[in-house]
């Protein structure tokens, strides 16, 4: 696993997220704050086969950070790619950081 520089952290505006292709893999990049807080998951949606979860919802649930699929609305836990509706759906996530404004994902 290396780390990858993806973008600039003021290209992902707080309370959202984008997509970009890391290690040749569609990545969702989700801030979810104001700060330097960022988390990387796979974009893919499991459920639908479609790449859409970088433009899914960000809400907390029981302390926990999650995206809602913009489809079916499935929801995934942004530390782990946990899926709330059914585990056997959970997706990918890796390491991310922010070292010196620049965003990066650990593949």
């Amino acid at each position: 696993m290396s780390w990858h520089r993806v973008c600039p952290l003021e290209n992902i505006q707080p309370d959202t997220g984008v997509c970009a292709l890391v290690a040749g893999m569609q990545v969702a990049l989700f801030r979810p704050r104001v700060g330097e807080e960022v988390f990387a998951l796979s974009n893919i949606d499991p459920f639908a086969q479609a790449s859409v979860l970088s433009r899914g919802i960000i809400a907390e649930h029981q302390q926990a950070l999650w995206v809602a699929s913009p489809l079916k609305k499935q929801r995934f836990r942004l530390s782990d790619g946990l899926c709330m509706e059914d585990e056997s759906y959970s997706i990918p996530a890796w390491p991310a950081r922010v070292r010196d404004g620049i965003v990066e994902v650990a593949i």
